[in-house]
Formats: C-alpha cells, structure tokens, sequence
C-alpha cells in the first residue's frame, strides 16, 4: 500500500493526539496506569505500522504541559514509560531507520534521563523515518521559545520561515494530517502553527483500541480529501 493521494500529493506526515487511556483502564475497572501501558504498546505498533505504509514523519501527542497537573502517580508512570521507551530505542539503534525528536520542554527530566534522550537523538540524525514525541509540550509554549530563540538571536525583522526553522518540529515537514482518538473534538494546543493545513480525523476510539485496520481506513479516506491550500 502507499500514501500517494488522488491528485499526486503525498502523506508525509501524521500526527495523533493520542487520547482516551485513562477512561479505557476505567471502564475496565483497572486504574489509568494501566490504560497508559496499553496505549504505550499500542503507539509503538502505529508508528511503525505507518513507517511500514510509507510515511516518513509521526509525531505523537504523548504528555502535554497541562498534564503535569495530573496525580502525581499517574504523571510518575508515564515518566517510567519514556524511560523504558528510550532505553528499548537505544538498544536498537541499528534494527530500525528512525530518527528520534523529543519535543517539548525537557526541564521535567531528570538530568540522567537529558543525557539519555540527547545520545539518542544525536545517535539518529541520519535516519530515514522521524519520530516526534511531544512530552511536556504545549503550542503556546514551543511559540514563545521559538520567539524568544529568534530574539535572541538578535532577529528583529521575522518572517514565517523564521519561525517554523525554530520550532521544535523544525526536522519535519508540517503535518498533513491529524487524528485524535478518544471521542474529543478540538486540538488541545497542539502543533499550533504546524496545523495551520493539517486535515483532521476525529475518532471515539479510545487510543488502547485504536487499530491499524481503523488507521488504514484514516490513512485512504486522506486521498480522497482536496486540498486547496487557500485556493479554489
């Protein structure tokens, strides 16, 4: 299968807000740590299933600036999935052909875990696919460091392309498409600038549930949608 749309276009780069975990574990009457391990494995089978598919560039909504307000064992447990991700990762840098982005801001890691998600960053500059996990990440926020980068820089005079070189999404193109899981209908300050002609999918699917059938079925509806860009 490929991702080449109707009129020649071509899916780059999805990205998922990846939703629903917690009310997943509660209807199951498991608490939300568990819902969270399960949308880990299942994050790691999307992302390669549409690496598998083709598309070069995935980022994932995995932990947003305002979820550090959440209980701090909930806030704990996901910190422990990044951790065993990013070490499952490293140890197989040479089986697979992804470049890792950790977006966000990293002052809530702790200074071992910084050293950790550098060398994997750095270890996987050249690869062919890009992973972008959005932790501790908040739009409104990634604008006013990208702003503040650029003054410092002494910029005074800012244009566009300015801006979208100093996001931390500067390694991918911007998104073609969005999905969110979990039956919510907005955003949640989410890639703000990047999403400015994302086409977007919404889904009730909790994201533990979310299926490659049912991303297959997002990924071949993408080509049927004209995308005029402002245009007629």
């Amino acid at each position: 299968m490929n991702t080449n749309t109707s009129d020649g276009h071509k899916l780059r780069h999805i990205a998922f807000i990846m939703d629903g975990n917690g009310r997943w574990a509660k209807a199951r009457m498991m608490p939300r740590e568990f819902g969270h391990r399960q949308g880990s494995k299942n994050f790691e089978k999307m992302v390669n299933h549409c690496f598998e598919r083709g598309i070069e560039h995935v980022t994932v909504y995995a932990f947003s600036t305002e979820n550090i307000k959440r209980p701090e064992k909930e806030v704990k447990a996901i910190m422990q999935l990044l951790e065993k991700y990013v070490k499952r990762a490293t140890d197989e840098i040479d089986k697979n052909n992804t470049r890792y982005c950790f977006i966000g801001d990293h002052s809530i890691y702790s200074e071992e875990m910084k050293k950790k998600v550098r060398y994997l960053e750095d270890a996987t500059k050249d690869k062919r696919y890009t992973l972008n996990v959005a932790i501790n990440y908040g739009g409104r926020a990634e604008l006013v460091h990208a702003f503040n980068d650029l003054m410092s820089q002494g910029k005074t005079d800012i244009t566009e392309d300015d801006i979208s070189k100093a996001l931390y999404t500067r390694n991918s193109p911007d998104p073609d498409l969005i999905v969110r899981t979990g039956g919510d209908l907005r955003i949640s300050n989410f890639l703000l600038w990047q999403a400015a002609y994302a086409e977007f999918y919404f889904t009730d699917t909790y994201w533990p549930d979310f299926s490659e059938k049912e991303l297959d079925e997002i990924i071949d509806s993408f080509g049927s949608r004209n995308r005029r860009f402002g245009g007629v």
